[in-house]
């Protein structure tokens, strides 16, 4: 091994390091979070529960940049997506065929929101106090718009739903019944099984296609 590429090893080494250290901390800052909550998770808490040091933390992220983190990488894999077409949530489901491409999306994000329900509660009481966790749900809200307005007119292509005279309001709907917070209210606070929640879903969902 020449000393070029040694130091590319050593290089690309300590960048893996530092990739898996940094996970590890999101991880383990996701699970305090849903756990207890913003203000009662610590930076000391959390690089003690990722095996690591406080500074080590602090120079991964701030504790709102590692809110922010934990609840992107639980809800759709990902940090900083532009898109959920971007993601592991929607992989592949534009290549799906007309018949199953609906029930695929409602799958996919019902299981995003089972995983990431509980941080995007606290995510939502941050930003309260938080001006950089209120910065970034703005910005989470805007893609989640788009993100809604294209599937609109994804469906309203493939036929799968009735032209719209406001395809925006449509899309805020959808944004709505699809939300953390109506999995959370329905099958968390309220005891609904996932088969009477799909049932559910499915059925809010085609009657404002249907509109």
């Amino acid at each position: 091994m020449t000393e070029s590429t040694a130091r590319v090893y050593r290089s690309e080494l300590r960048a893996r390091q530092a990739r898996e250290t940094r996970a590890r901390i999101i991880a383990a800052a996701g699970e305090l979070f849903a756990r207890q909550g913003y203000q009662a998770t610590t930076i000391a808490a959390i690089a003690r529960a990722a095996g690591v040091s406080g500074e080590t933390v602090k120079t991964a992220a701030s504790k709102a940049e590692l809110l922010i983190a934990a609840f992107e990488v639980t809800f759709s894999g990902y940090e900083g997506a532009e898109s959920l077409t971007d993601t592991d949530v929607a992989a592949g489901v534009l290549e799906l065929p007309d018949d199953v491409f609906l029930d695929s999306v409602l799958a996919q994000i019902t299981d995003a929101n089972a995983r990431g329900h509980r941080l995007w509660t606290v995510l939502l009481g941050a930003a309260l106090s938080d001006e950089r966790v209120d910065e970034v749900l703005t910005q989470i809200l805007h893609r989640r718009a788009d993100d809604y307005r294209r599937l609109v007119d994804e469906l309203i292509a493939r036929g799968l739903a009735a032209p719209k005279a406001d395809p925006q309001a449509t899309a805020a709907t959808l944004s709505f019944l699809l939300s953390p917070e109506s999995y959370q209210q329905l099958v968390a606070q309220s005891g609904w099984d996932a088969g009477t929640y799909m049932q559910w879903l499915r059925g809010a969902v085609a009657a404002e296609l249907a509109r």
